[in-house]
């Protein structure tokens, strides 16, 4: 094998690892439920932005909020996950939810951004927008 055979498999080799990091998965239209810890941290590494509402049934802004996340699923690049906090305290105490809603920009896997209480939907869509790619 020559010198020059041996670069273009180089860089064949750096232009499919290249391909796979921009292949990234597409966010659903729809807030995913949360069902365990294990699955918060799968969802957290499968997408690059992550909008997580942390929620109680109980709790009326919690309720007024919830429209506004199933929009925001459906109409931004972002994933959005849902913390019940009753079913998930363990994951609420990790997080350092203190009250209810809470809603916490993940990127990359990590925090980005923790809101409580609710705020405008174009608050939530412009915070999602400044750490897109």
């Amino acid at each position: 094998m020559t010198d020059t055979d041996e670069l273009e498999e180089i860089r064949e080799q750096k232009r499919e690892e290249l391909q796979q990091q921009t292949q990234r998965t597409p966010a659903p239209g729809e807030p995913i439920h949360v069902e365990s810890g294990e699955h918060f941290e799968e969802v957290l590494g499968e997408y690059d932005v992550v909008l997580v509402d942390f929620y109680a049934d109980w709790c009326g802004p919690c309720q007024m909020l919830e429209p506004v996340v199933e929009e925001i699923a459906a109409e931004t690049d972002a994933a959005v996950a849902k913390v019940d906090v009753d079913a998930h305290q363990q994951l609420a105490a990790q997080y350092g939810v203190r009250g209810v809603p809470t809603v916490v920009l993940a990127v990359d896997g990590e925090t980005a951004e923790q809101l409580t209480g609710v705020r405008e939907k174009s608050h939530y869509v412009s915070l999602i927008e400044r750490y897109s790619a």
